[in-house]
């Protein structure tokens, strides 16, 4: 069984999120949600619990038994760390080192890899501020999963959809079976 931390942003494809935590469960591994405050706008982190079978993490003090920082001990013991789906913003906030919530506070103490599966409107997807931001990011070994193209739910058609779930849990799959925990040397 592996450790799969797997966040969630505010995108109107949070809803996927369920269907992505219950395939992963059903394939044996632990999920432990991480949800940010627009996250919670589209699901429930209540759906999320109850198809993970644990607590769901929506803020940086919600561990309240241990004097250990909660986000600290779920970042070590990760095998693994996605965000699906990704919005523009929190790509933004990863690319930049920012820790303003739980979600990427995890993603800068992780030494897990990490796969962002973005899910965005297609000119944000485009705009070269994104593409800058992706681009830093996989420099810096992070893997990326789609986004597909098709109708999204501005009303546009184009590229900004998330990648089918079945997709995402096949590329998990195969970076859970790589056991790489690529990560920046700690001196």
């Amino acid at each position: 069984m592996k450790k799969i931390l797997l966040g969630v942003t505010g995108s109107i494809a949070a809803y996927k999120a369920a269907d992505l935590t219950s395939q992963l469960v059903k394939a044996g591994h632990s999920v432990t949600v991480v949800m940010t405050r627009d996250a919670r706008e589209f699901i429930t982190p209540l759906t999320l619990q109850t198809l993970s079978k644990n607590p769901v993490v929506t803020g940086l003090y919600d561990e309240k038994e241990s004097w250990r920082p909660g986000h600290i001990q779920l970042a070590d013991e990760a095998d693994l760390f996605v965000v699906a789906p990704a919005t523009a913003h929190t790509i933004a906030q990863l690319a930049n080192g920012l820790a303003g919530d739980v979600l990427t506070a995890l993603a800068l103490a992780t030494l897990a890899p990490v796969l962002v599966a973005p899910a965005m409107n297609g000119k944000m997807w485009l705009h070269p501020a994104t593409r800058d931001n992706v681009a830093r990011l996989t420099d810096r070994g992070v893997r990326f999963i789609g986004p597909e193209e098709g109708m999204l739910a501005c009303g546009y058609e184009g590229l900004g959809r998330l990648w089918p779930v079945e997709g995402i849990v096949a590329r998990i799959t195969e970076m859970l079976a790589e056991g790489e925990r690529p990560g920046p040397e700690i001196v």
